[in-house]
């Protein structure tokens, strides 16, 4: 291994500490920080609707769009606030999509609390930015403050500055 490339490794580590690239690091997520107030649409081949535990179930190439923020599923279970004034969350699963701005994320499975804006992402997490690609077991996104945590098993590959 070139010693540049040593020695960007061990910068990187003494900055982040060596546990936080095994079990977490905060990495921005977005191109900027989304609103939570706005609405959430919902595109999908079939709905059901269940008006006793008031949830519905989306399924069939399902798209949930909310601001610049883009989420897609086989399957989202959405979950009404109890007084039927909104949605309270999205769980969505078998196989998930998440993008914002240039980020895209992909995972087994996403719960969205659309109240908090928090999405926790989970199941062989995969970020790419740009040509920066990062794998976790579990990914927490803020929408709010547009960040995120990686947890479990988080890798990447730092590439090194090209020369001229």
């Amino acid at each position: 291994m070139p010693r540049i490339i040593q020695a960007m490794i061990l910068l990187i580590m003494m900055a982040f500490g060596t546990a936080s690239l095994a079990q977490g690091m905060q990495v921005a997520f977005g191109s900027a920080a989304e609103d939570s107030d706005l609405p959430v649409e919902v595109t999908a081949q079939n709905l059901d609707v269940n008006q006793n535990d008031g949830t519905a179930i989306f399924t069939g190439n399902v798209v949930v769009g909310q601001g610049q923020m883009r989420l897609s599923a086989p399957r989202v279970l959405v979950v009404y606030l109890a007084d039927g004034t909104g949605i309270a969350r999205l769980e969505a699963s078998g196989g998930v999509t998440l993008v914002s701005g240039e980020d895209a994320a992909e995972a087994a499975g996403a719960d969205y609390d659309v109240q908090t804006g928090m999405i926790e992402m989970a199941g062989d997490v995969l970020l790419v930015q740009g040509p920066a690609a990062l794998t976790a077991d579990r990914m927490s996104v803020d929408t709010v403050a547009g960040t995120a945590r990686m947890n479990g098993s988080v890798s990447t590959v730092l590439q090194p500055e090209a020369r001229q």
